[in-house]
């Protein structure tokens, strides 16, 4: 299978300073999969490392092939079967995704040492899934070294460099993810690889070339899993473009097939948002956490009940993030940008910068620079601000709020015009944040009045 992915001049991504190498745009196209690491979906096969899900594959009786129960039964039965241990360890890991439990992590750990006990040599499908481990506990340079022995081992794995991508990626290395993941589409052209080509392409500011990547990659959706997740993914890229009704449509689309997917009523929530339709943006929010209370929904359930003036529906979201918070560092896990921002906007900027650097230290993805950004502008910090924020828009991203966050520390520095264009390009996405989207439109008032 191979696609027609030449693409017109006027598609190319923004070029961006000490970027020579560029993703090939003839036979097949590239790019990363995002977190898949914040979105969710890691597009690997537990039994096999194929970019699908096996789950919704039933025998006659038991458990659906692939599932942790007859993934369990498998290796009680084969305790010696490496392939077996990786494939339950892999499926642990895609299970700790969805319900963000360390314990969770830790099974699956202890699944994949098992395969690499019993196969020391030439382990990939285990290899492979310590990469996907070491990534969904967001620590990076351990994935990468992971993803470096499994596409040792098997070189023309495309799951392997499909880990490697997304390693460097948050690594900062971003030509080097271009190559890893030119090689997974050389290798396997198929949603897992079309997924991580959209997501590279959104990183570079071209959320047009985004879209058609990521609408091939529904059409090469294998499961419903695949699908749910490229529809979330297409919503999300309607907000950033500003068609909320689109954005809306896409979250439905995806919800008939997947009622119970977490993440597309969390774009659905958003979508919304931006419709102006806060009481149905609650009602998703709320059925989303109640099947993941994952960090970034209840910090966008809290942060919009905040927006309502209804601090006390507020306050229990913000509760659960401070306790999910001391769980984290009682596990020793990285921070996610959502802890940083929390502890930012809502608890003490001072500690949001000591996170915000130590996290810096093993992932300097342009989230987290954005982040580190707005801890040192709450924290007063400006010209420190600036540095970090420029580093987050260095690849041309898209990003309201980042824009929004540079704006707001360009305006503390006293640069009113460079203030103004980053507002401005902020509020083409009116609705990007509950809070800030509203302090964005303040600040531009105050510029304008005092000139």
């Amino acid at each position: 299978m191979q696609l027609n992915a030449t693409a017109p001049p006027s598609a190319q991504p923004p070029t961006t300073p000490g970027r020579r190498r560029h993703l090939r745009r003839t036979a097949v196209v590239l790019a990363l999969g995002a977190v898949m690491f914040t979105v969710g979906a890691l597009f690997l096969d537990p039994v096999n490392g194929a970019a699908s899900h096996p789950a919704g594959r039933t025998r006659a009786a038991g458990p659906p092939a692939g599932s942790i129960e007859s993934l369990q039964a498998r290796v009680a039965r084969l305790p010696k079967d490496s392939s077996g241990w990786a494939a339950l360890g892999m499926a642990y890991v895609q299970q700790g995704r969805t319900t963000a439990d360390p314990a969770t992590y830790m099974r699956a750990e202890k699944a994949l040492r098992t395969s690499l006990t019993v196969q020391a040599t030439d382990n990939t499908d285990a290899q492979i899934g310590m990469g996907a481990l070491a990534a969904a506990r967001h620590d990076f340079p351990t994935a990468l070294g992971w993803a470096l022995k499994a596409t040792t081992s098997n070189p023309y794995s495309a799951s392997a460099h499909g880990v490697l991508a997304d390693a460097y990626t948050q690594l900062g290395r971003y030509d080097e993810a271009d190559e890893a993941i030119q090689a997974m589409t050389d290798l396997r052209p198929d949603a897992a690889s079309l997924a991580r080509a959209s997501y590279a392409f959104e990183l570079k500011g071209d959320t047009s070339q985004a879209r058609d990547l990521m609408r091939r990659s529904l059409t090469a959706a294998a499961t419903p899993a695949d699908s749910a997740f490229a529809h979330a993914v297409l919503s999300s890229l309607a907000l950033q473009d500003a068609d909320a009704k689109d954005a809306l449509s896409e979250a439905q689309k995806g919800l008939r097939a997947a009622p119970g997917d977490s993440a597309l009523l969390e774009t659905k929530a958003r979508a919304h948002e931006a419709l102006g339709e806060p009481d149905k943006a609650v009602v998703d929010y709320e059925a989303a956490i109640a099947i993941t209370p994952l960090p970034h929904y209840l910090l966008g359930l809290g942060e919009l009940q905040q927006s309502l003036g209804h601090r006390e529906r507020a306050e229990p979201q913000y509760a659960l993030l401070r306790a999910q918070d001391r769980i984290r560092e009682s596990s020793r896990t990285s921070a996610d940008t959502d802890a940083i921002l929390f502890e930012a906007d809502h608890g003490s900027p001072q500690r949001a910068v000591a996170i915000a650097e130590q996290v810096l230290r093993t992932r300097p993805f342009i989230a987290v620079h954005d982040a580190y950004a707005w801890s040192l502008h709450r924290a007063g910090r400006y010209t420190e601000a600036l540095q970090q924020a420029d580093l987050a828009l260095a690849l041309g991203t898209r990003n309201a709020l980042f824009r929004y966050h540079r704006g707001a520390i360009h305006q503390a520095l006293g640069h009113s015009d460079a203030a103004r264009a980053d507002l401005d390009q902020a509020l083409r996405q009116p609705a990007f944040h509950p809070l800030h989207a509203t302090a964005a439109r303040a600040l531009l008032q105050r510029i304008d009045a005092t000139e």
